[in-house]
Order: structure tokens, then sequence, then C-alpha cells
């Protein structure tokens, strides 16, 4: 069942958004090699303490971090560890703010020093999809069009779309209804109204589209050991049109 948002839920969502975003951009000032996962994941709890906010997924279904730190191969649900980062990977740190009852999620792939070509590139097509789905994320389109928009770019820039895991409503829990696939048929699915508030996170693979799942049973990573970058944004559907809960102005 969708739980839509009051004015009043989605402005706390958005106070959460701002605290998330600012993180995120001390992040991107911070990875460079040599730096360790386990000490970006200690940074951004410290970070959100001095704000009076918390990690969300901290404790969720068992798991220990405040975020999922996924390198390289890894598509999602990476754990934060101790092995420094080095020059020419790429990381994706994906958390969920909580403040106060407002929740915001948002995850960011980073280049690690000079990374090659080909991984700019991945990471420019998974951003610029993520965008494309954010807009057509308008009241009275529907969820397949969002998909339709991420799939049919990703997919023309001879890159893939991972299909296990998608965006979700968000609100007054971490995951709530509806799933929002990065694939599909446009006009088809559930219609988008004012008051809903889910995340677009399209994941590109540089390579095959499935996945497979470490015995840590959280890291997804992929079949072909090919990179994988995810860009996320929480969305407000509003009467004037996406509206980005999480943005953070970076380029």
């Amino acid at each position: 069942m969708v739980i839509f948002k009051s004015e009043r839920e989605i402005k706390m969502m958005q106070e959460a958004g701002k605290i998330l975003a600012s993180c995120h951009q001390e992040i991107a000032r911070m990875i460079k090699p040599g730096i360790s996962t386990l000490e970006i994941d200690k940074f951004v709890e410290d970070y959100l303490a001095k704000w009076g906010a918390t990690p969300e997924q901290k404790g969720y279904q068992g798991y220990r971090y405040a975020t999922c730190a996924s390198v390289n191969d890894e598509i999602c649900h990476g754990f934060p560890d101790s092995k420094p980062l080095k020059d020419g990977d790429i990381v994706t740190i994906d958390f969920v703010v909580n403040l106060n009852g407002g929740l915001a999620d948002s995850a960011w792939t980073h280049p690690v020093g000079n990374i090659a070509d080909e991984a700019k590139h991945l990471l420019e097509i998974a951003k610029t999809s993520m965008y494309k789905g954010i807009e057509q994320a308008r009241a009275g389109n529907r969820l397949g069009d969002i998909g339709h928009a991420i799939q049919t770019y990703v997919e023309k820039e001879g890159f893939s779309v991972v299909r296990d895991f998608t965006g979700h409503g968000i609100g007054r829990n971490m995951h709530e209804d509806p799933a929002v696939l990065n694939y599909g048929e446009a006009g088809k699915g559930l219609k988008l109204r004012e008051g809903m508030v889910i995340t677009v996170e399209p994941m590109v693979n540089a390579g095959s589209f499935q996945c497979k799942i470490d015995r840590n049973g959280w890291t997804a990573r992929t079949v072909d050991g090919k990179l994988s970058a995810q860009y996320e944004h929480t969305i407000a559907i509003t009467p004037n049109g996406p509206f980005i809960l999480t943005e953070q102005n970076l380029a």
C-alpha cells in the first residue's frame, strides 16, 4: 500500500535530505587513494550525530554499518572494511538519514584518484540515467515511464540496468511501496500522484545486468566482474513536478 505524505512530512524529509546531501559533499572531498570505506563509514555516523541525525540502515535486519560501500564490481550493499581504496577504483556510498523521524536516502558513486575512461563513461551514464528517470516522476505519469527512460538511455549507451534491485517508496519507513523499477514500458504501472515520495536509483553495469550475492548474504556484485555504478535521489511528487529532497549540486 502506498503511503501518501503530507506537506509537513515532506518538509521533514527535506531537512533530513539536506544533511544527507551535505554529508555526501564531504565524502566526495575525502575520497582518495589510501582511505578505507570503514573510515568513511565512521565519518558518516559521526557527521550525522553532529546534526542530531542517525543512520537508518544501521541495525536493519542485522546490518552493522551506517553506510553501504560498494567497490568496483560490487553493485550494492557492500560492507565497509579496512582495505585501503586504490587509484583507479570506483566506490558507491549509500545511506539513509533519519532526522526526527524524517527519512532521506541517496547513493553516489565516486572515482578514486585517476580512473579509466571506461569507468568515467559508466559514471556519467549512470548519473544521467537517474536524472532522466527523475524527469518522468510527475503526477499523472506512470512508474513504467521512469523505468523506460532509464533503461532506453542506458542500453543505447551500451551498458545494462540491474533488474534485481529497485527504487522504492520511503517516508515513515525506509522501504515502502511502490517498487520503482529501473526498466520497463512507458505508460505502464502505477500512476504517480501528488504526495508520493520515492527513490530513483539506477544501478548500471558495464557488462551483464545479472548479479550474484556474496557469502555474507548482503553484497551483490556483477557476475562477470565488470564495474557497476549507482546514483540515487529521494523524490517527492508535487504539483510542480519532481522535487529532489537530496540534491547536492555536485558536478
